[in-house]
């Protein structure tokens, strides 16, 4: 690859990293060619960017982005793949997903993540697939909200009812 090839490269890893706040380094070498396929398919229903990368190169856009992303270069070694994705835990159910529909080789291997600024190794995809979206975890405050307030609600109708027939009685006599 020419010098000006891989400065092009380059500016386009660096800009998708700056875009996707979630990516996720991958091995997908022992895939057979439908596999692949079927793994591109469901990343793209999934909004999820899979992209076929050369260790170097991504370490130079990783430089260009800024930051200190030195825990991700050892797992920078054989062919890497990159999932990029604005939701959090959306590769990490993908590759769960593969694994389990995939019995023996040919299955992607999780290498190393780098989600909601926090890095994370190969032994942690089980926790990144319970990680809450930022969407999930704003349901997940309403609902909890909701429920007190709804209770008072309730609280306060059934008390009016009794103040009401209270009023009344007090009314008659």
């Amino acid at each position: 690859m020419r010098k000006e090839d891989k400065g092009v490269v380059i500016e386009q890893l660096t800009a998708t990293l700056r875009e996707y706040p979630n990516f996720y380094l991958t091995d997908i070498e022992a895939i057979d060619a439908e596999t692949t396929s079927r793994l591109r398919r469901e990343c793209f229903k999934s909004e999820v960017k899979l992209v076929v990368v050369k260790n170097n190169l991504l370490k130079k856009a990783l430089e260009n982005v800024g930051g200190d992303f030195s825990p991700l270069h050892s797992a920078l070694k054989g062919n890497t793949a990159v999932m990029f994705s604005q939701v959090a835990n959306a590769p990490a159910r993908l590759i769960k997903e593969f694994t389990k529909d995939t019995k023996g080789e040919g299955k992607p291997q999780l290498k190393a993540a780098y989600v909601q600024e926090s890095f994370y190794d190969a032994s942690s995809l089980e926790a990144l697939v319970n990680i809450k979206s930022k969407n999930e975890l704003i349901a997940d405050v309403i609902a909890l909200l909701e429920s007190p307030a709804k209770n008072v609600i309730s609280a306060l109708q059934s008390s009016g009812q009794t103040i009401h027939g209270l009023l009344k009685t007090l009314e008659e006599r």
